[in-house]
């Protein structure tokens, strides 16, 4: 797997846009351009198809350290960094303290509107 595999795939899985990556790597004092980019995520037959050498990666994962995880003296928590990313704002409702329990989630979901009924089981001689 090439560097430029290895780019491609964290920025699908991250949802990253040119603009965000060119932001990340800015963290770490590393310019690029949007179209130098865009030559890392082309095909390796596309004429303009560059080769992702070790120092962009390596800038763009100690970039990426700090938009998730933030410095020492600024701290993030990785999770709320990925919500505010992929549009999950909605930080209005406070988050639940005490987790419920499988059966107590199951029997909320239950309609108690409908009677039970008893089955037997018969076996078979």
């Amino acid at each position: 797997m090439t560097n430029n595999d290895v780019f491609k795939k964290l920025r699908v899985a991250l949802k990253f846009r040119d603009d965000q990556i060119v932001e990340i790597l800015q963290l770490v004092d590393f310019k690029i351009s949007k179209s130098e980019l865009g030559a890392f995520f082309r095909s390796e037959d596309h004429p303009n198809y560059m080769e992702c050498g070790d120092q962009v990666l390596r800038n763009f994962l100690n970039g990426l350290v700090i938009h998730l995880r933030g410095t020492k003296e600024d701290p993030k928590i990785p999770g709320e960094v990925l919500l505010s990313m992929s549009g999950n704002t909605a930080k209005s409702a406070p988050k639940k303290t005490v987790r419920e329990d499988f059966k107590t989630k199951q029997m909320k979901k239950v309609d108690t509107g409908i009677s039970h009924t008893k089955y037997k089981n018969k076996k078979k001689s």
